[in-house]
Order: C-alpha cells, then structure tokens, then sequence
C-alpha cells in the first residue's frame, strides 16, 4: 500500500503497492506519487487527521476525474513534406493521416503514413486540385475538381483509386467522414445542398435532407450515425440521422442560436454553438438536452471537430491566438495542445483524433513562425493506465481514523 504524507505527517493509505513498499513518503505541498500516470497531487489538509486523509482522497478522486490524464507528455511530429509551401492534416488513424499539401501552386489531396517523407499526392489525373478531410480503414474521402466541377471524391490510398461520388444531377458535391464502407458529405440540386450518405459510388447516393429543409451537410459518421446540420424553421440546427432522411434528430439545444455536429463517435457528437453570439465548443450524447458546452475559460471562440468517444479536440481562440486544444468532456478539462511544440507557432489547429486504446493520435497543423508557413502535425501519446484503477477498493479501505479496516 502506498502511504502519502499529509500536513503534522498524518498518513492516509491510498491505493496501490504493498505496506513494504510504503516506506517512499514526500511531504505536501505539492506532493509527488509515482504510481502510473499520477505524477503531482495537490492536497489541501483538513483540520483534523480523518479530514485529512479523506481530503487528500477527495484530492486525489477530483484529480482524476479533471482530464490530467490528457495532460501526460506529447509527443509532435512535424509532417511537412520536402518541397511543399502549405500542409495539413485533417484526419488520422493509427497508421495513416490526411489532408492536403501545396506544391507548385496546386493544392493536392494528401496521405501521410506517420513521417513527412511517407507523403502521397492523391490529386487524381486531370484535376486542378483536391484535399481530403477524413481517413478511416483503407478510405480517404473529400473532394477534387474535374471538369471545372467540384466532386465529392473517394481514395483508398492511390491517386489511381480515386472514386467520382458525385451524384447524377449534383454540379457540386463534397465528402466530409467515412466509416470505411460509407461516406457522408453534401450534393447541391438546384438551388438545394442536402445532406448525402453513399456506399462508395455515385449511383448509391441518398438524400438525408429532413422534408422542408433548404440547406443541410453531413460531417460526420461513425457506424451506423451521421451528423452535420440542416436548416429548419430558419435556424441552423446540429443534425443527427441513422441512413435516412426520416431518421434525423434535431440535436439544437435551448438557448443558442445556432448549431453545427462536425463528427461522432457512434455514442457522442462533438460541434459547435452560438451562445451570446460567441462560438463554442460542444458535445452531445444523442438528444438536444445533453448538450455540454466545451467552451474554456478566457476563450473568444472555440469548436470541437473530432472525437474519439471519450475525448475531443478542436480549436480555441484563448490570449488572442488560436490553439489546438483537446478535451475529456468538460469545458475545465480542456488542454491547450500548442503547449507541446517547440520552437515558436502563431497559431495551432487539431482536426482529427483517433485512438486503439494504448495510443492517441491527434491530427492537425499550424503556422511555424521559423519557417513562414502553415505545416501538418502529428500529436502522439502512449496512454497511460488507466487512473481509474487506483480507486478500486477505496470504498472499503478506509476507517473512520485513516486506517485500513481489517
């Protein structure tokens, strides 16, 4: 078991390690645990020894459950390639990133395999330029001009595999989320953008507009769930559908004047608001009422455009400068991302994030003041065990007196 020191050297029995091993104590504050993830744990003492340890539990309960685990170490991975005067990355799985590269004045639709030099052009023959928004399995999706017509576009990981999306009728058409077997994204008719789901050609196209909607995307999906918005009665509205137009839920919260679902995880939709006329970072879980609203203290603007089911990364405009930013589901728990970059960046973006459970990935970019350009980065973090775990037990542990009960 381990012990950890509290003020008049009060012991408090925590969790983890046999009484032998007990003998390492450090004194508070602050007070250092070595023990997984738990690095540094600020315990504030009551007046009496019981308050004590359960402060210091307390403490330690509060501070797992702050996101301070999505403040363990990053590591970056500049993946600019040789040659480029623009890059981003605005999607990643855990062996591929995309987005899209400038050279020679062509904008390219671009894959990573984790290094700059690993950099493919996926621009398909004959197209004046191209960009890919989402990778997921062995699918790119996002858009390419051909013929003077923008088209929603399919890759699996060649130019030469490029898939036309665009449907029948649609003079304009882009994809914005696959799940690896389908993709979501828009399709102008008319006058009308609807929100479009296919199944990897143009002909499988499907209209996901709800009745009476002029104007609606899709963004997002995962499984069977897409998102995105459509306008109704006026307003703009984050949108949520299960494959068809009769599906859609209107996931608008009360109070803001209006909303955008930029992606899901399948259980939790991550967008944006507009509250006060502010924009803010937020979350749901399938129904307008769970909105959460992401947007982090002292910030002017913020969204959130990906999520991995359990955490969120976006933007936020905090000092006046735009930063990559990550959440774990609350507005407190937010973590500038720019923190962990060396040399000197005007601004950070994060656009994608993915995860197997040992290792995240978060995709995105920023302007490198070095070197007078926007370049794609790799953010990477082996997670650590999970903190959870020291709390098993503790509802049995502890004694009115700070003891373990026998």
């Amino acid at each position: 078991m381990v012990y950890v020191r509290l003020h008049r050297r009060v012991r408090c029995p925590i969790v983890g390690r046999s009484a032998r091993q007990a003998n390492h104590m450090v004194d508070t504050p602050p007070q250092r645990m070595r023990n997984g993830p738990m690095q540094t744990l600020m315990i504030v003492a009551a007046r009496s020894a019981t308050g004590r340890c359960a402060a210091g539990v307390a403490a330690l309960i509060a501070w797992l459950g702050s996101g301070a685990e999505a403040r363990a170490s990053w590591t970056v991975t500049n993946l600019h390639p040789a040659g480029a005067t623009y890059s981003e990355i605005r999607g990643t799985t855990g062996t591929q990133q995309a987005g899209r590269v400038t050279v020679g004045n062509v904008i390219r639709a671009s894959l990573w395999g984790g290094s700059a030099d690993s950099w493919v052009d996926l621009s398909p023959a004959g197209s004046d330029s191209s960009q890919v928004w989402r990778t997921f399995g062995t699918q790119q999706v996002g858009r390419a001009f051909v013929g003077g017509v923008q088209r929603a576009s399919l890759w699996s990981g060649s130019a030469a595999s490029w898939v036309d999306l665009n449907p029948a009728g649609s003079t304009n058409s882009e994809a914005w989320g696959t799940s690896g077997t389908q993709q979501v994204g828009w399709a102008v008719f008319g006058t009308v953008r609807r929100a479009s789901l296919w199944s990897g050609s143009a002909a499988s196209w499907v209209d996901l507009s709800p009745p009476g909607s002029p104007f609606s995307e899709a963004f997002g999906i995962s499984g069977t769930q897409q998102v995105g918005l459509a306008n109704a009665g006026g307003v703009q509205r984050a949108s949520l559908w299960s494959g068809s137009a009769a599906s859609w839920v209107d996931l608008h919260p009360a109070g803001v004047s209006a909303s955008l679902a930029w992606a899901t995880s399948g259980t939790e939709q991550v967008g944006r608001t507009i509250v006060g006329g502010v924009m803010r970072a937020a979350l749901w879980s399938g129904t307008a009422a769970s909105w959460v609203d992401l947007h982090p203290a002292g910030a002017t603007f913020s969204q959130a455009l990906s999520t991995s089911g359990t955490e969120q990364v976006g933007q936020a405009i905090v000092g006046g400068a735009t930063r990559a930013s990550l959440w774990s589901g609350s507005a407190a728990s937010w973590v500038d991302l720019s923190a962990f970059l060396s040399g000197s960046w005007a601004v950070t973006y994060a656009g994608g994030i993915w995860t197997d459970g040992t290792t995240t990935h978060i995709a995105g970019y920023g302007y490198n003041n070095d070197t007078e350009r926007f370049e794609a980065l790799l953010w990477t973090r082996v997670i650590p065990a999970p903190g959870a775990a020291v709390l098993l037990g503790l509802g049995g542990l502890l004694a009115p007196d700070g003891r373990r009960r026998r």
